[in-house]
């Protein structure tokens, strides 16, 4: 465990999936879906259930600050921005972001990600 992630840990009491992406020693390439996933969550774009959109926004909010080839901290920030003040003009700026991540990331891709969080999560 990281010092970033003990530190959150300490301060509030974690989601289980958050507790498990701290374990699973995620990817780049996992850490760029978990961010695409979240995109689409935040433009409503997302077939997920309640629970699993907020077990996703658990994960990363662990996994947000790796190192990942697809997203900088400006898409973080719109995030952050959006999650923050879901307002309609920090909404409507995640749609473009989510058009690119999926543009991005190939569906073969996406699709062993989302089997990942299955098998990590409900496995």
């Amino acid at each position: 465990m990281t010092q970033l992630t003990a530190d959150i840990h300490q301060a509030t009491p974690l989601h289980p999936a958050a507790l498990w992406a701290i374990r699973a020693a995620f990817t780049s390439e996992q850490v760029d879906c978990t961010t695409a996933v979240v995109l689409k969550i935040l433009d409503n774009k997302c077939k997920m259930l309640p629970g699993e959109k907020l077990a996703v926004m658990a994960i990363y909010d662990v996994v947000r600050h790796f190192a990942a080839p697809l997203f900088d901290g400006t898409v973080h920030a719109a995030i952050s921005t959006a999650r923050l003040q879901p307002e309609p003009t920090a909404l409507e700026a995640i749609h473009p972001l989510r058009v690119y991540a999926e543009a991005a990331i190939p569906k073969p891709v996406m699709k062993h990600y989302k089997a990942f969080l299955r098998d990590g999560l409900f496995g």
